[in-house]
């Protein structure tokens, strides 16, 4: 079981699963369309052992008096929605057709597209997983590309740049990276620094700058350089995920994290060459549409979403587009790759 069908268990006393939740567990047969028995059979796994798997939205059981007790819950509340991290990421922001794409960019980075056929990467640089709203004659998969160091680059930069007890905000040092023009006058970071990375094919280059110039570069400079360098690697997954033959139009993501910035989220717009569009809306506002899809309150996802619009887009603009290029060119060359 997964952790979520563990509370799920402790909240209800039911033991159930869900056929994404069989994805994530590496569990499914992609191209036969059910429980993976050949990786059962080869590892000895008793198949009884697997929960059964219901729909994402669905009554999946009530809340016991115990754990209402417990919670301070209503007894019977029931549970009628389950995902995982990223699927329900991509659900709250409505990333639920193929060419839609979902990121965030909080410690680690994600892009999570969605494709209606089942792809793979042969090097294994992304994972494949059942969307929320796939069905057979309907199929939805989600594809999603992770690099483990996004915002926890930016937390680094500005714990080192803190001299007083006066904790230096964000705000203040996107202020400061917007001061210096795209592709930070030359200089370049690489923002593996949290171990080998499955986009680099579980390389472990670890974190650098390139093109540092004593004469020239200042701490604004070190600010926009991390910030493109975060946007880049996810622009980077993007491109892996074109490889696949996946379309990839625009990209939803909460105005969160380093999407907050201006000067990152016009760089990984540029630099992957699509619109982004931002959302006020996070993971628990998703959960909470889909409960409600779940339990009926909504008839169906387009109620759930019916006044859902971004509240920001970037999209890439042709004078800057042409530098993010330039700088992207220059940043894949320092991760040892030719553009």
């Amino acid at each position: 079981m997964l952790p979520g069908d563990w509370i799920a268990l402790r909240l209800t006393g039911e033991a159930v699963t869900t056929e994404g939740g069989l994805s994530e567990a590496i569990l499914w047969d992609f191209k036969e369309g059910g429980i993976a028995r050949f990786l059962l059979d080869h590892y000895g796994i008793d198949e009884k052992l697997l929960p059964p798997a219901v729909t994402p939205f669905s009554h999946q059981g009530s809340v016991t008096r115990e754990a209402a007790e417990e919670l301070g819950l209503a007894p019977g509340t029931p549970v009628a929605y389950r995902a995982g991290d990223q699927p329900n990421n991509a659900f709250s922001l409505g990333v639920l057709e193929p060419g839609q794409a979902a990121a965030t960019a909080g410690t680690s980075g994600v892009v999570f597209s969605v494709a209606d056929r089942p792809v793979h990467d042969r090097h294994s640089r992304v994972n494949v997983f059942i969307h929320v709203n796939h069905a057979p004659k309907r199929p939805r998969y989600g594809v999603l590309m992770c690099i483990n160091g996004a915002g926890s680059a930016y937390r680094w930069l500005r714990r080192i740049l803190t001299y007083s007890k006066r904790e230096i905000s964000y705000r203040d040092l996107d202020i400061e990276a917007s001061s210096v023009p795209p592709g930070s006058q030359g200089l370049t970071f690489l923002p593996f620094g949290n171990g080998p990375e499955r986009t680099l094919e579980d390389r472990d280059p670890g974190s650098s700058f390139f093109g540092l110039r004593f004469n020239l570069h200042t701490r604004p400079h070190l600010l926009r350089a991390v910030q493109e360098g975060v946007a880049f690697a996810l622009a980077r997954g993007v491109g892996i995920m074109r490889d696949t033959g996946i379309e990839v139009d625009v990209t939803r993501a909460g105005l969160a994290n380093m999407f907050k910035s201006s000067v990152f989220t016009e760089a990984f717009a540029a630099a992957a060459g699509i619109a982004v569009e931002l959302f006020r809306t996070d993971g628990a506002q998703g959960a909470a549409r889909g409960a409600g899809v779940g339990a009926g309150i909504y008839r169906d996802m387009d109620e759930a979403f019916g006044s859902f619009e971004p509240c920001r887009v970037f999209e890439p603009d042709p004078p800057q587009a042409e530098a993010y290029r330039r700088a992207f060119f220059v940043w894949r060359e320092a991760l040892g790759e030719q553009p």
